[in-house]
């Protein structure tokens, strides 16, 4: 078993991206390892060009997201952790791969359709194409497990439809077909000012999110201060359907706690929000200031987080290099 995955390095880390994906890895870590397999995370570097960013900027949120998913648990001794432009197979065996996928297919992806909007003629080649350097992360390391949210999966499809092809064409059997693994634990974290919007860092109000590096003092203030509805907590979890509000602040709950909602819920039935909150606040606390405050030493500390970055890189490109070769040569390329 060999699970891997990337993340794409934005600033501004927040509360959504700890619960919807870090969190959900330093789990599997532990499973992966369990089960005698291997996990490898990336940081999705190459991913991040598609769309215009300050150079700087890149670099620096490189640093931060490394930072964020060591002190969340994530150890480079038991994973493997390196930012994928260290590891040029990943793109070598984009354009190889490019050449077996299919217009047709890449049309399909409804992302390329909502990111690029109305300027469609306007977005990069790297915008369109993505998904297929998406598969080349994954196939280059004969993954058979991908971590993927709802939004990813027709991405994963995409990679599969590849390995497919790429076999079927060269009668081989070199790329292999990775499994979806979906946590349904993984949650869907809200803006704590409009629970119909997925929390974000792009949003105008600080407000409306937890930022990884807010201090105490901040993370409390902002769980207080969160949009809710006048009516106490339900009896049930599926009392609370329609009240988006207050399913939000219960999913950050269950998912800091580790609890189900309906344990969460059968707590505070018939509680206002007005003593749920400040609960929430202080298990919020409790559990992020100790990885606030590793991630703000690790960003401090650029030199230790980019040799482990390093040597990630040099175990993954070890692991890379036969895999890309064999693709190579496959198609009739003359290497090595």
């Amino acid at each position: 078993m060999r699970v891997v995955s990337g993340i794409k390095p934005t600033g501004n880390l927040h509360l959504g991206n700890y619960l919807g994906a870090i969190k959900q890895w330093v789990g599997m870590q532990a499973d992966v390892e369990a089960a005698g397999g291997e996990s490898m995370y990336f940081i999705a570097d190459l991913h991040a060009l598609t769309e215009w960013s300050e150079p700087a900027a890149i670099t620096d949120s490189t640093f931060e997201v490394s930072a964020a998913m060591i002190a969340s648990g994530i150890d480079p001794t038991r994973s493997i952790l390196f930012n994928q432009a260290r590891v040029p197979a990943h793109s070598e065996l984009a354009w190889l791969l490019n050449n077996v996928a299919r217009v047709g297919w890449l049309n399909r992806m409804t992302q390329f359709k909502d990111k690029a909007g109305k300027n469609r003629e306007g977005a990069s080649v790297g915008l369109y194409d993505y998904p297929v350097l998406m598969a080349a992360d994954v196939l280059l390391y004969r993954a058979t497990h991908v971590p993927v949210g709802e939004d990813q999966k027709q991405h994963l499809e995409l990679a599969r439809d590849i390995a497919t092809k790429f076999n079927l064409d060269y009668k081989t059997d070199l790329l292999l077909e990775p499994e979806p693994l979906i946590s349904k634990a993984a949650p869907r974290i809200m803006s704590l000012r409009d629970a119909t919007q997925k929390m974000s860092k792009s949003n105008p109000s600080d407000a409306a999110r937890i930022n990884l590096v807010d201090d105490d003092d901040a993370i409390a203030q902002k769980f207080r201060k969160a949009k809710t509805d006048p009516e106490p907590m339900g009896a049930s979890w599926e009392s609370l359907k329609d009240r988006p509000e207050a399913k939000n602040l219960v999913t950050i709950f269950a998912a800091l706690a580790d609890r189900t909602p309906d344990d969460v819920v059968a707590e505070y039935a018939g509680q206002g929000f007005g003593s749920f909150k400040p609960a929430l606040a202080d298990l919020a606390v409790a559990k992020l200031g100790p990885i606030r405050d590793e991630m703000v030493r690790l960003i401090a500390d650029k030199g230790s987080v980019d040799a482990e970055l390093r040597k990630g890189a040099e175990r993954a490109a070890s692991l890379a290099a036969p895999l890309l070769r064999d693709v190579q040569r496959a198609m009739g390329l003359r290497v090595g």
